[in-house]
């Protein structure tokens, strides 16, 4: 049995019930979350959209102030709408790097290979498909060189606060001293204005959730009735943390291939999605206890987003 069957039994076996996200991400998962990203609600895309149209320049300068070759590697880029500014302006600056984007989509991997360099002509672009860390260490049998790597979107925020320094310790040993990290964190605000970007009024992050239930139908011989399942985010204004649940609307069994139930009581949820929003001083002590320095602090225009530069100690 491969390995999404097993995470997705093990998932809705347990007590509670959950699905791991990074299973949202098929071809139909990719198209939903563009439209997430252009529906006004969901305010973080503009956000780190404002840093690297207005800033890229500066961040050209902060990079190049450590390093003059290296390779660029992002994880999760989608489809580089942020990313895309600024690599035009290290190539507009002749700047010596190469490209490697990372998913776990093999959909995005081949679109960007295709696409990119038709849109930043002299881009060198080497996309890799599979795992972050595992291509990371694959990564090392192709290119010595120092790495910047991207990591937007506060994609971050997809793991709760007591796996975030775990991540960056294996991150870290992944890399160089001098390596630079650019992480996007989506930053504490009103509790209304987080909440509306989870559950837009017309009904796109809806649709999201329920698909990975869809993907399942059709990859496993599952029998989900989407219809029968109500989304339903929620944020702490305490912890930071966004939670996104499918939950049951009545008693009901769901059959998964040919190898058993499901069973769900009205109301019983799964946890699909966390995400989570920081104070400053948390991403700035994220940094000092996993192996980085701060470099430099980049915000939005409403300073409700930041991409913070780190480096390698």
């Amino acid at each position: 049995m491969n390995e999404f069957f097993e995470d997705v039994w093990r998932g809705l076996s347990a007590s509670p019930k959950y699905l791991q996200s990074k299973y949202f991400y098929d071809e139909a998962g990719d198209a939903i979350f563009k439209e997430i990203m252009d529906c006004p609600e969901y305010y973080l895309t503009n956000c780190e959209l404002d840093v690297f149209t207005n800033q890229s320049d500066q961040l050209v300068n902060a990079i190049l102030k450590h390093l003059t070759e290296f390779d660029i590697i992002e994880l999760g880029p989608g489809d580089c709408t942020k990313s895309v500014f600024l690599l035009e302006a290290l190539v507009n600056r002749n700047v010596d790097f190469t490209y490697y984007p990372i998913d776990i989509s093999t959909n995005i991997i081949s679109q960007l290979n295709e696409k990119l360099p038709l849109q930043v002509p002299g881009l060198k672009i080497h996309g890799l498909n599979g795992d972050y860390l595992g291509m990371l260490d694959e990564l090392k049998e192709i290119s010595t060189r120092n790495k910047v790597v991207l990591f937007l979107g506060s994609s971050i925020g997809n793991r709760p606060l007591e796996e975030t320094d775990e991540f960056y310790k294996v991150l870290v040993s992944h890399l160089l001293p001098g390596d630079l990290v650019l992480t996007g964190f989506d930053l504490k605000k009103d509790a209304a204005t987080i909440l509306a970007a989870y559950n837009d009024k017309e009904g796109i992050t809806r649709r999201f959730n329920l698909n990975l239930l869809q993907r399942i139908n059709d990859t496993l011989d599952a029998d989900f009735d989407l219809k029968q399942f109500e989304h339903k985010p929620e944020y702490s204004e305490q912890t930071g943390a966004c939670r996104s649940y499918l939950a049951s609307r009545k008693p009901q069994r769901v059959r998964i291939g040919e190898v058993g139930w499901i069973h769900f009581m009205e109301g019983e949820q799964i946890f699909m999605e966390i995400s989570q929003k920081y104070t400053v001083q948390q991403t700035d002590d994220i940094a000092q206890a996993t192996g980085f320095a701060v470099v430099h602090h980049f915000y939005d225009s409403k300073e409700w987003f930041l991409d913070a530069l780190w480096q390698c100690r």
